[in-house]
């Protein structure tokens, strides 16, 4: 058994060992295992059955962990994307009044989309027609709103009669917890604390525990319900109207997950040269999670950037994420405590504002001196928190950038397809569809 997984995973070729692989599995495990209370808290504010979200949840994270691990040898973990389904939930669902089902069969299709383009090379090209700019001001902008949601959820910021939002009241034990939740994730992941959200999630849990706001259930063990009620629930009937959100949801996937590959392969040493070796497949793991995770209940999958976890402790190979996808398969059965926990918002959402100021750290690589990609991609990450939809952010970035190119005379250095997308976008404004 040693040395099948050994000659299978490539150990020796990639300086590496069982041990090391073992070590990194784990804490990528750790790292991320806080998605599992994330996630489904995200989907139940849609109407969605919080143990249906859970399992499915698990499952597309095991499925994408298992294929990433065993064919295309990565140590990156692949798991619902936290930035696109606040953006499936709080803007789709709750901002434009679709039924979740609907959004999850919007999902489903771009899931379907984004499978069959990674087994061609058009994804490159699609990928490719969006300006690096324009990636960085989406990246940033979803950053941006994932972090407003957070600050929302855990009562740091309120609704305003006079300036729309507010600062919330820090007496309150919620925005209490929410503030304290921040500093502290925040100074354990700048002291270097493996798994720092985790642990900062726990000891929220203590002190909301302590202040009577959680209350741990009877049983901490035991299987989860709801799948039957998530499992294939796809309304493919408004997906003609959603278009625009399925166009919206296919590009952040492709792009976000290619260059989380790219940067944690570049961590890894994996890539030499420039080569990514095996990409095709590695985009395939990420396209396989997101098919089935959408159809059994949850949104799409992402490549996670805390994969660099487990490669910092040395991992090189697959089988890191096979050790990470086993050890989440377990966490099926702390079902209880997850749905106690995500009960109270303000122990998740230090996790989504944190994540979100991750995100927007993009930004700094943005070239400031060039006029037309600093005002189209300001354009695009602004506008997503502010008019609480990635869609219209998307939108204003590429019609701007399209506009800035052409009168700076620069229109032959656009890519065919943004100028498609520009002219479907503008159509969409003007209501012409």
């Amino acid at each position: 058994m040693k040395n099948i997984l050994i000659n299978h995973f490539k150990i020796k070729e990639r300086n590496s060992s069982l041990k090391i692989e073992f070590l990194g599995g784990l804490l990528n495990f750790f790292t991320i295992m806080y998605i599992v209370v994330v996630n489904p808290s995200l989907f139940a504010q849609a109407g969605m059955d919080f143990g249906g979200v859970f399992i499915a949840t698990i499952l597309a994270i095991v499925i994408g962990c298992f294929y990433m691990g065993i064919i295309a040898n990565y140590p990156i973990v692949i798991a619902p994307g936290i930035g696109i389904n606040a953006y499936v939930v709080y803007t789709v669902v709750i901002g434009m009044g679709y039924s979740w089902q609907s959004a999850l069969g919007c999902c489903f299709v771009a899931a379907t989309v984004f499978l069959f383009l990674s087994m061609t090379s058009f994804r490159e090209q699609l990928i490719n027609s969006i300006p690096e700019c324009l990636k960085t001001g989406i990246t940033a902008g979803i950053g941006l709103f994932v972090t407003f949601i957070g600050l929302k959820s855990g009562g740091l910021v309120v609704a305003s009669s006079s300036t729309f939002v507010t600062m919330g009241d820090l007496t309150t034990p919620e925005a209490a917890i929410t503030a304290f939740g921040v500093i502290l994730c925040l100074a354990l992941s700048v002291a270097n604390v493996p798994a720092a959200m985790l642990v900062g999630m726990l000891i929220l849990t203590l002190i909301a525990f302590f202040l009577g706001l959680l209350q741990f259930p009877e049983l901490l063990f035991s299987l989860p319900t709801g799948i039957d009620s998530t499992m294939g629930a796809l309304d493919f009937s408004q997906v003609p109207a959603m278009m625009p959100i399925v166009v919206v949801i296919l590009l952040v996937t492709m792009f976000d997950t290619t260059g989380t590959m790219i940067g944690v392969g570049k961590q890894a040493k994996i890539i030499k040269e420039g080569v990514f070796p095996n990409l095709r497949s590695a985009l395939m793991a990420d396209a396989f999670a997101s098919f089935f995770g959408t159809f059994f209940g949850t949104g799409p999958c992402s490549s996670f950037a805390e994969s660099s976890a487990g490669v910092l402790a040395g991992a090189r190979t697959g089988l890191a994420a096979v050790i990470s996808g086993v050890l989440f398969i377990f966490l099926i059965f702390l079902f209880p405590l997850a749905q106690a926990i995500a009960a109270v918002p303000s122990i998740t959402a230090p996790v989504l504002i944190i994540a979100g100021i991750q995100m927007f750290s993009e930004i700094m690589s943005l070239d400031w001196m060039d006029k037309r990609a600093m005002f189209s991609s300001v354009m695009a990450c602004i506008m997503m928190p502010l008019t609480y939809s990635i869609t219209n952010g998307v939108a204003l970035g590429m019609i701007s950038y399209v506009v800035l190119s052409i009168v700076d005379g620069k229109r032959k250095e656009i890519h065919p397809l943004l100028y498609l997308f520009t002219v479907w976008f503008m159509l969409e404004f003007l209501k012409f569809f």
